[in-house]
């Protein structure tokens, strides 16, 4: 519900609620009195066109949901606001014999407790609504405050991971370098021990040949 709306929806009530009033006032007086109690009616009437001109104008830029519900409400204001012009042009009319004037009298002050009781019961609901919007506020602020330390601790956790990861890339690294250092290393003892091997073999060959040298000149 849109809480612009809700706050010229209030002020309509008041002021439809006081317009009664004065409605019941002014059937009730004659001369100057009543033509400025009239005027002042006038200008509450006016008043009371422009609030609704602004509640028709915020339920039609709203979800069609929405919308659908605050116009509906804002045709029952609409007749409201009808019923009150004709009360007023019924008072302007001329003026009254007495037993018109009670009967007005009577009638208006039964439309005007109509009017308060029923001004009461909008008023209520209007503060039920604005109580369950500030319930929903304070909810999905609480939702946002956890979603926040949620997204905290997740970009902490990431930030951990991250430093890990870094961590065991440079030990990857270290390590991939020293095996390189290894291979290294063991390719040359491969080429020592090969070179060792064809000298002692060289060796063991002169061996042979001195031996069998010696063994011949020995027999002959």
């Amino acid at each position: 519900m849109s809480q612009v709306f809700e706050g010229y929806e209030r002020q309509y009530c008041e002021l439809s609620a006081n317009l009664s009033r004065l409605c019941t006032a002014a059937g009730a007086l004659d001369g100057e009195q009543k033509k400025q109690k009239l005027s002042e009616v006038k200008t509450g009437l006016e008043d009371a066109e422009s609030l609704i001109r602004k509640m028709d104008l915020e339920a039609r830029s709203l979800q069609p949901n929405v919308k659908a519900v605050l116009l509906a409400k804002l045709r029952e204001y609409k007749s409201d606001l009808n019923n009150l012009k004709s009360e007023v042009k019924r008072i302007a009319s001329g003026n009254l014999n007495p037993a018109a004037r009670d009967q007005l009298l009577e009638s208006g002050m039964a439309d005007a407790l109509m009017a308060s009781a029923d001004q009461r019961s909008r008023l209520m609901m209007t503060t039920d609504r604005l109580n369950q919007s500030g319930d929903r506020i304070k909810e999905s602020r609480r939702t946002m405050l956890e979603t926040e330390e949620l997204g905290v601790s997740i970009l902490q956790d990431l930030h951990q991971q991250r430093e890990s990861l870094l961590h065991a890339h440079n030990t990857l690294h270290g390590v991939d370098d020293n095996i390189g250092k290894s291979k290294k290393v063991l390719s040359a003892m491969t080429r020592r021990m090969n070179r060792n091997k064809w000298i002692i073999g060289a060796i063991i060959a002169v061996l042979l040949v001195a031996i069998v040298l010696i063994l011949y000149f020995k027999l002959k």
